[in-house]
């Protein structure tokens, strides 16, 4: 871990207040896209998450969401399916990985996808650095990118059991798909220290929303690192993918989101549906537990997911 940095994920946690008991309430999550298909139940899994590890990142993305049942599981006939990876820079363990991406593509094809776009603000440079740009021209899917500053290309979405964060404008592009693939890469971050399915939502919210999110402070202090941290499991009650694929085949652990820095390499993709349970699988891997970074406890509070892993079926397969 980067040991300049002011606070370290477990400092935090150790000088934060005691995080009040879940509350467990029964919380209306909006699926964020025209309609949630049934078919989104894992049809034939016997698994909560799925890992692939191996030296062939492709295959191990089919191969963990095959674990779940397969994108058919998914991604119903004819179905518009909207994809949120991660081309943050092109430094190595900085972005989604274009094999992960193509293999995404391909199964949701193979499932009878009726379009497929990947939907982001980033602009274009950054996808084609990062080579995601030529991935999704290859498979013939589309990538449509929505200007952040531009309030009218987004819809703002009141977070009744938001407890920092009391609305969130939400891009519209996202409305217009049935299905929503959660794609990030696991990764360090300045201000809350880890980046996951969770804190990916971020992509689909407003530059205006995700400056609310950031006190002043928000890399070392306390209290705006806990505001940080809040916003991103309070935005998360209001958007939930049907399914996240995440690239944990080799990233970052310091100098995040844009890096260079320290790169660890897993070579895992982990695929689910359980945010909660996802994200303290990936903390897993750089040797910490769920309840050692502040968004997945305060998601966990919200009822968004186990953050137990004892408590969670993980199949993992070596490919």
């Amino acid at each position: 871990m980067d040991k300049k940095k002011k606070i370290n994920r477990r400092d935090f946690i150790k000088q934060s207040t005691a995080i009040g008991a879940a509350s467990f309430l029964s919380i209306e999550l909006l699926s964020g896209c025209k309609e949630k298909p049934a078919s989104t139940e894992k049809k034939g899994s016997d698994a909560d998450i799925a890992v692939a590890q191996g030296e062939d990142y492709s295959n191990n993305t089919v191969k963990a969401v095959g674990i779940l049942g397969g994108m058919q599981a998914f991604v119903p006939e004819g179905a518009r399916v909207a994809i949120l990876a991660n081309p943050q820079r092109n430094n190595p363990g900085a972005f989604t990985k274009p094999e992960v991406l193509r293999a995404a593509i391909t199964m949701c094809q193979q499932a009878g996808a009726g379009r497929i776009a990947c939907i982001s603000q980033l602009p274009d440079q950054n996808w084609e650095a990062t080579g995601l740009k030529k991935v999704i021209s290859d498979e013939g899917a589309d990538l449509i990118i929505v200007t952040g500053s531009d309030e009218s290309q987004f819809k703002t979405l009141p977070v009744p059991n938001g407890k920092v964060l009391t609305e969130a404008q939400i891009m519209n592009e996202l409305f217009k798909y049935d299905v929503f693939i959660d794609m990030p890469i696991t990764k360090d971050h300045a201000g809350n220290k880890f980046t996951g399915t969770m804190k990916n939502l971020m992509g689909l919210s407003s530059q205006k929303t995700n400056r609310s999110f950031h006190k002043q402070g928000w890399q070392t202090e306390l209290n705006a690192i806990d505001h940080l941290e809040q916003c991103i499991a309070d935005l998360n009650t209001v958007i939930q993918p049907d399914l996240c694929i995440v690239d944990a085949t080799e990233f970052i652990t310091t100098n995040g989101p844009f890096g260079p820095g320290e790169i660890i390499k897993p070579k895992k993709v982990i695929a689910g549906t359980d945010r909660v349970a996802v994200d303290s699988y990936c903390c897993s891997l750089w040797g910490l537990e769920g309840r050692d970074i502040l968004q997945i406890t305060k998601a966990h509070d919200h009822g968004l997911g186990e953050i137990d892993l004892s408590k969670v079926k993980i199949k993992e397969v070596s490919v």
